[in-house]
């Protein structure tokens, strides 16, 4: 078992489980909190990202096979995605390619706010191309909402992190962002007002 990311919330190992790689994730125990506490809390968090997973995929959007829940141990087994981070996939595509990869994250977000899915942690680290497909990964920060504000907030996260990962990309990847999610979801207007707003808000709070 290799120790290939460590977060503030979990741990990630790459593993083998019925002769198939896998990725192990493993809520991180807190000493600072009450045992029962840290217990609820870990439980809590593993067993609704599992919940997002299973949603997301039954909906259509690509993400990790789960192959076991460990709740006891808080921990979740779940298919490795060996593929190419979107990350670094923009900074080395051309303009054509980062076109129709914007667009496709665009409707995957619209399939998941359509769905009631906020993501919590949209970057293009957390998506990985393979086979021609978008996987969406680590719905750690993730949870069940309709809410607009909610998902404002999920695409302004997203924003931001373009601005900081593709800026010499950033206004035709936004755009096409925008329109694939336009194109899955029947809100996306409303969104996007609210997205406006919470901006607004950002700048009023950082003056």
């Amino acid at each position: 078992m290799k120790l290939i990311k460590q977060g503030a919330e979990a741990k990630l190992y790459l593993d083998k489980f019925d002769n198939q790689p896998v990725i192990i994730k493993d809520r991180i125990k807190k000493n600072y909190r009450i045992k029962q506490i840290d217990e609820k809390i870990r439980n809590t968090r593993t067993t609704l990202e599992f919940n997002l997973l299973t949603e997301a995929r039954r909906s259509g959007i690509p993400t990790p096979r789960i192959l076991e829940l460990d709740k006891k141990n808080h921990k979740i087994i779940m298919e490795f995605i060996d593929g190419k981070r979107i990350k670094e996939l923009l900074n080395e595509s051309d303009k054509n390619t980062a076109k129709k990869i914007s667009i496709n994250i665009g409707k995957l977000i619209g399939k998941l706010h359509s769905r009631g899915i906020i993501h919590g942690d949209l970057t293009t680290s957390n998506m990985i191309f393979k086979d021609g497909k978008i996987y969406f990964i680590d719905f750690g920060l993730g949870y069940f909402s309709g809410k607009i504000e909610n998902q404002g907030t999920d695409l302004r996260l997203l924003f931001e992190a373009i601005k900081s990962t593709h800026f010499k990309y950033l206004d035709m990847c936004w755009e096409n962002i925008i329109k694939g999610y336009k194109d899955e979801y029947l809100r996306a207007e409303e969104v996007l007002k609210k997205l406006e707003e919470i901006r607004k808000r950002v700048r009023y709070m950082e003056r």
